[in-house]
């Protein structure tokens, strides 16, 4: 039904299926260039705790230490992400300045989780990626770091 000068409701806007499909493809490069700038963060900030270059480490000394826990905060950060962008409602602005806040928020809970267990637990980071074998504690952080960004996920949405 068209809107008229008499009619209290006009007709919704329509929207083409090419715009849709646009707006949808942008909202989804720009979300996947966040998600990646975050990774990054993320990569950089486990690369801080470790002696060396965590990307050297993991490349050509191949030590498995290293490369669970920075798999591990990985994954965390991609669950922040992911739940950042499902709890946008559609709306994009807000949605990226939403993961970009908690991405950011989850790096920093995870980082405090390491130091928090190099401090108490005395698991230090620094010391087990050293370890040229598999280590227990390795699991442990792990699944810390993993957690860590389960959690905030779920606080998220």
């Amino acid at each position: 039904m068209k809107a008229t000068a008499f009619t209290m409701n006009p007709a919704p806007p329509t929207t083409s299926f090419a715009e849709v499909l646009g707006h949808g493809s942008l909202a989804i490069l720009a979300y996947a260039i966040l998600g990646v700038l975050l990774l990054i963060a993320g990569f950089y900030v486990i690369d801080l705790a470790t002696p060396g270059r965590l990307s050297k480490v993991i490349r050509t000394e191949r030590n498995p230490n290293a490369t669970l826990l920075a798999s591990s905060s990985l994954a965390a950060v991609g669950l922040i992400v992911a739940a950042s962008i499902w709890s946008s409602g559609g709306v994009l602005r807000e949605g990226l300045l939403a993961t970009l806040v908690f991405g950011l928020v989850g790096i920093v809970a995870q980082t405090l989780g390491m130091v928090v267990f190099d401090r108490i637990a005395g698991i230090s980071v620094r010391e087990l990626v050293q370890e040229p074998t598999l280590q227990p504690a390795a699991f442990l952080l792990a699944v810390t770091h993993f957690v860590i960004g389960l959690v905030t996920a779920v606080a998220v949405i």
